[in-house]
């Protein structure tokens, strides 16, 4: 992903944290094992994950983690509606990111405080 090319790019050139990247692939693992879960709970006819805990979880860095899923496990990739709301999320996210990274105070208390 292009995405996370980037991501690796920035810690390597000492513009990110890589704790902030480390943080965007651990969500992307809980991201894959929550979909997982769900897409399972959804074959059996168990207790579903709220669509809401998805898009929590993608907004909050899960997002890649979320889409490689959503490919992988053939889940919530064809729900319109779904789809439109992940996509907000995405880009709410990647917006924010790219402000924090625009903030030189910001930046400096991040590397400061994460490494």
């Amino acid at each position: 992903m292009l995405f996370l090319v980037g991501m690796a790019a920035m810690v390597v050139a000492g513009r990110l944290p890589a704790l902030l990247a480390l943080w965007y692939a651990a969500a992307s693992v809980v991201a894959m094992l929550v979909y997982r879960r769900d897409k399972r709970a959804a074959q059996r006819g168990g207790q579903r994950t709220p669509e809401a805990t998805l898009h929590s979880i993608a907004l909050l860095g899960g997002w890649p983690g979320a889409l490689l899923a959503q490919a992988l496990f053939q889940h919530k990739s064809s729900k319109a509606a779904f789809q439109l709301r992940f996509w907000i999320t995405v880009v709410a996210n990647v917006a924010a990111l790219y402000w924090a990274c625009s903030q030189p105070a910001l930046m400096a208390a991040l590397h400061a405080l994460l490494g």
